[in-house]
């Protein structure tokens, strides 16, 4: 019997602006999109491929169940040999330019052709895919309602390669205040900032885990939050932090998987966990959890 995460239609996509970084792009509808439906941009980490990327950790079944479209953005092998977003290039990740404008005319031609909701328009990535997450959200903050970034990197740390493997390992350490104001010079302050959900490994040998504290302090002192003032409690039995804005809305949460190294299967789903909305107690599916941190899915 076919996967429910397929019986809806993924495609190719083509002719979406002047693509100045070059990258390829697929879409997925599902059988039964909502209306108007929320748009989830999914980028993949190095060595893979956005359709893959988007089976694995859940998102297509995750969308085919809720009725949600997906958009693909995938870097071809002739941009980069491991097939990784060049997130630490200044040249493709300024807003406007490169592979940043590249993935913003194709959300603005899905929203056209498939008349997606404006105002419900989120995106996540993994690893390379999640550094090139910081970028879209901080180049474009006045587009994305959340994103989520899985082991990733904070936006600014590199600028050239050389740069991107020491923010690697073993990362970079800054004042919060720095790392936002590369934020806040990285485009037009938006009414709000995008609401963050940031997921590491503790034992990542990739990404140092000190980057996701990075990620914090640098989205918690653009929100202008009370970082010592964080809530510390479980999800699924992982260690959480959450931050609230002055409204009381949860608008930053981090959430570590202890024991876990750079390891793409797990973390996107492939190992012990369900991205079933039913699954089991102790089952734990970041994308689930992610859409829920995001209020695409009700609390559970």
């Amino acid at each position: 019997m076919a996967s429910p995460a397929w019986c809806g239609d993924v495609s190719a996509l083509y002719e979406f602006g002047s693509n100045p970084g070059k990258l390829w792009g697929s879409v997925y509808r599902p059988s039964r999109a909502a209306r108007p439906a929320p748009l989830v941009v999914v980028l993949h980490g190095c060595g893979d491929t956005g359709r893959a990327y988007a089976e694995d950790s859940g998102w297509t079944e995750l969308a085919e169940r809720f009725g949600w479209v997906l958009l693909l953005p995938e870097q071809p092998f002739f941009n980069n040999p491991a097939n990784c977003f060049n997130w630490f290039d200044a040249a493709t990740t300024r807003r406007d330019t490169g592979e940043a404008l590249s993935i913003r005319q194709m959300i603005a031609t899905v929203a056209a052709r498939y008349g997606t909701n404006p105002g419900r328009v989120y995106v996540t990535g993994l690893s390379a895919g999640g550094a090139m997450t910081a970028v879209m959200l901080a180049d474009y903050p006045e587009l994305f309602a959340g994103g989520a970034i899985l082991a990733g990197i904070p936006f600014g740390c590199a600028t050239t390669l050389h740069d991107a493997e020491h923010c690697l390992m073993p990362g970079r350490d800054r004042e919060p205040e720095a790392w936002a104001r590369l934020v806040r010079a990285a485009a037009p302050a938006p009414k709000r900032y995008p609401r963050l959900m940031v997921w590491q490994g503790d034992r990542d040998t990739v990404v140092a885990p000190k980057n996701a504290r990075a990620l914090v302090q640098q989205w918690g002192a653009v929100q202008g939050l009370n970082l010592a003032a964080g809530r510390s409690d479980r999800l699924r039995g992982l260690p959480r932090w959450s931050w609230r804005d002055a409204a009381g809305e949860t608008v930053l949460e981090l959430v570590v998987v202890p024991g876990m190294d750079h390891d793409g299967d797990v973390i996107a789903g492939k190992t012990p966990v369900s991205c079933h909305p039913d699954a089991p107690a102790g089952a734990v599916c970041p994308s689930l959890e992610i859409a829920r941190f995001w209020g695409l899915v009700p609390a559970r």
